[in-house]
C-alpha cells in the first residue's frame, strides 16, 4: 500500500495565508463539524465518501480533515486506492489553531 503525503495544520495554515487554492474535506461527523470546521473546507462526512465520489476530480488535489487524522488517513487511503491526489492533515482538527467557522 503506498504512503499517505500529510500536511500539518501548521503547513495547511501558511497555504491559506498565502492564498493557495486548495482543496480541503473535513470528513467528521455533522455534529463535530458544529463545533467548527474550517472555513474553506467542505464538508462530507466520511461515510458519505463513497457516494460523493462524482465531486471529485483526479486532476486535483484533496486534503482531508477529521478530528485526530485517523478517520481522514483511512479515506485518503480508499481514494488513493481509486487514482485521487490525496494528502491527509496529520493532528486533524485537534491541532488546527487557525480559524474555524
Amino acid at each position: 500500500m503506498e504512503e499517505i503525503q500529510i500536511i500539518t495544520p501548521e503547513e495547511l495554515k501558511e497555504k491559506l495565508a498565502a492564498g493557495e487554492e486548495l482543496h480541503l474535506v473535513d470528513v467528521r461527523e455533522h455534529e463535530e463539524v458544529a463545533e467548527g470546521k474550517i472555513p474553506q473546507a467542505k464538508h462530507i462526512p466520511m461515510g458519505e465518501i463513497p457516494n460523493s465520489l462524482d465531486q471529485f476530480d483526479k486532476d486535483k488535489e484533496y486534503i482531508f480533515i477529521c478530528r485526530s487524522g485517523r478517520r481522514s488517513e483511512n479515506v485518503c487511503y480508499y481514494l488513493q486506492e481509486l487514482g485521487y491526489k490525496v494528502r491527509n492533515m496529520v493532528g486533524g482538527m485537534l491541532e488546527w489553531t487557525g480559524d474555524v467557522e
